[in-house]
């Protein structure tokens, strides 16, 4: 199992020798630094934690700092904890070495918020039609329920409301380059968030192989 901790630098794309262009996902991997360690004997379980991203040391409280202090690594924006099978020891850092190309990778993030959204957009819908005396209904979702039986709106009724801001998990990514020296990979496809989105890259169980398309 090979996971690190990434941020989204954008999208772009690459060309194919036969010319077809092929839209990529370009994310920062890394370096991650193993801040502390998991065992079965104090934890319960085995996993490494792992920072990433650089922080001003005023916006941590005592207790995070003392961590840093106590691994002896500069305090890092965002933790996390991956699982691993090589062994790590307090310090180690992880770098985009850990991938290679032509790996099938999973990303999880959390998508775009897109605040209230009405019920065309969220779910859809064609909304009422557009002639015939109406004015006000080109978007509505139209009857939610019966007025004499059972006299309520059922849980479920797809309306109106909040949207997206979720966790998503993109499986069988393809990663088709990989520059170490600077910590850039690029992914085949899309992954979920905007630019500077908080990525999870992980080795995929789920796809076994894919068709290489660089």
């Amino acid at each position: 199992m090979r996971e690190l901790i990434c941020k989204k630098l954008g999208m772009s794309r690459i060309f194919r020798e036969d010319g077809l262009a092929i839209p990529v996902t370009v994310i920062e991997a890394g370096p991650n630094v193993v801040v502390s360690l998991r065992d079965v004997e104090k934890d319960g379980y085995v996993a490494a934690q792992v920072g990433f991203g650089e922080r001003r040391k005023n916006l941590f409280n005592k207790a995070q700092l003392g961590q840093f202090e106590k691994a002896g690594v500069a305090p890092l924006r965002n933790l996390c904890e991956i699982k691993y099978e090589d062994e790590l020891k307090v310090g180690d850092t992880l770098t985009a070495d850990l991938f290679k190309i032509g790996d099938i990778v999973d990303v999880m993030a959390q998508s775009k918020g897109l605040g209230f959204q009405g019920v065309v957009r969220r779910h859809g819908f064609k909304g009422g039609q557009r002639t015939h005396g109406q004015s006000d209904r080109l978007r509505a979702p139209g009857s939610i329920g019966q007025s004499s039986y059972p006299s309520r709106v059922f849980k479920g009724v797809r309306m109106g409301g909040h949207m997206g801001a979720e966790k998503v998990t993109v499986i069988g990514l393809q990663v088709v380059r990989v520059t170490p020296e600077k910590n850039i990979i690029l992914l085949s496809g899309a992954t979920p968030g905007k630019k500077g989105t908080v990525l999870r890259l992980r080795s995929s169980s789920r796809v076994k192989n894919a068709s290489f398309v660089a």
